[in-house]
């Protein structure tokens, strides 16, 4: 049972366990496979074993285009969610250990500016190439939903939280359909004609990237803090007095009436991870609070959770791996260790050298895990 406590500030504050929940480390670093190489592994079936079954799971190990969602589109908004989800517990934990807001504010800003950072090296910007250089970046979007979700867990409750994610939901659907594009009007859904795509091309200098819009473009960031946002509920459901069964069961309801409903508002506003639409939020929210549910429900209820530890090592580190990946050459190692062997495994080889890349890049989050370091922004 949570109890309560009182901060520097005089605010009132629920104590909390702080038993770690293994879960969450799960899903993050499930969630992390597909980006360092899972999903390539998967892809790799259908080159050694071309059938209808294998071409369908290549095929959702990919991003569908400006319409559509396949599996690989469900990644970035878990991500997303999972920060938010922590974030109640972490301000309430540095809440009771005396922090002010400042201090929470000053720790905020940082971790914000060096995620954005991170992202714009990722991109190229110690190239000092301004004209041509992608500046909005994935882990750009992710230091920018953490700021402006931070800044609400901390000054208001989960109402007005609520509020803010039907308040963007409603909003980017609404000035997609009624304000006027210049040259093509109102309400147009097209990849050339969005509004999306053109405050992406006035507003972000440098390269798009996808040419004519960007998937960190301007209006999508704010529907990816409604993701954010929603992970945020989450995470008060998750560490409200409840049993394991009752957060489980509100997660399953939450799952499946966001589900239902982003499919159903697809029918009309189309779902894209593209430009993160409205619908898109809540259909991709379904999955995530039901991997949610299910993850907490083996893992922290059940008490599963010998079989995680290949992917807690990954959720561990995750910016870790999402930034090194870039900077350190994985596959040269694995080729100089493995192509040769390949070349005797006839069909198998793609899977074979798909599997020793990542498990290269496993290993190395592995040492870093054994020697109990964790780079965090």
């Amino acid at each position: 049972m949570d109890s309560k406590t009182n901060n520097k500030d005089g605010q009132t504050v629920k104590k909390a366990t702080s038993r770690r929940i293994v879960s969450i480390d799960a899903l993050r670093g499930f969630t992390m496979l597909f980006i360092i190489g899972g999903g390539g592994f998967i892809s790799s079936f259908y080159k050694a074993w071309p059938n209808s079954f294998t071409e369908i799971l290549a095929k959702n190990m990919q991003h569908a285009g400006w319409e559509g969602f396949y599996f690989m589109d469900l990644i970035f908004p878990l991500f997303l969610f999972l920060v938010g989800l922590i974030l109640p517990t972490i301000f309430l934990r540095r809440l009771q250990k005396g922090e002010t807001t400042r201090q929470l504010h000053l720790h905020i800003i940082k971790r914000t500016l060096v995620l954005i950072f991170f992202g714009l090296v990722n991109y190229g910007l110690l190239r000092f190439e301004w004209d041509t250089m992608r500046w909005s970046s994935v882990l750009g979007r992710i230091g920018i939903c953490y700021y402006i979700a931070s800044l609400l867990v901390i000054h208001t409750n989960w109402k007005v939280q609520a509020i803010v994610v039907f308040v963007i939901l409603v909003g980017y659907w609404a000035a997609a359909m009624f304000i006027p594009v210049p040259g093509y009007g109102p309400g147009i859904l097209t990849p050339e004609g969005s509004l999306m795509t053109w405050l992406d091309q006035k507003l972000i200098p440098g390269t798009l990237g996808l040419g004519l819009y960007d998937r960190q473009g301007v209006m999508s960031t704010f529907t990816a803090l409604a993701t954010t946002l929603i992970g945020v509920l989450a995470g008060h459901w998750l560490r409200s007095e409840r049993t394991g069964n009752q957060r489980i069961t509100g997660f399953i309801i939450a799952g499946f009436v966001t589900l239902v409903a982003g499919w159903v508002w697809g029918q009309f506003f189309f779902i894209s991870r593209n430009v993160w639409t409205s619908s898109f939020v809540l259909f991709s929210a379904g999955w995530c609070f039901l991997l949610l549910a299910l993850f907490y429900w083996l893992i922290d209820v059940q008490g599963y959770k010998k079989w995680t530890f290949v992917l807690v090592v990954i959720g561990m580190n995750a910016i870790t791996i999402w930034v090194g990946q870039r900077i350190i050459d994985f596959e040269f190692t694995a080729n100089a260790l493995f192509l040769g062997f390949s070349k005797y495994l006839g069909i198998i080889a793609p899977v074979f050298l798909t599997f020793t890349v990542l498990m290269i890049k496993w290993l190395f989050l592995w040492f870093l895990y054994r020697k109990k370091i964790f780079l965090k922004a």
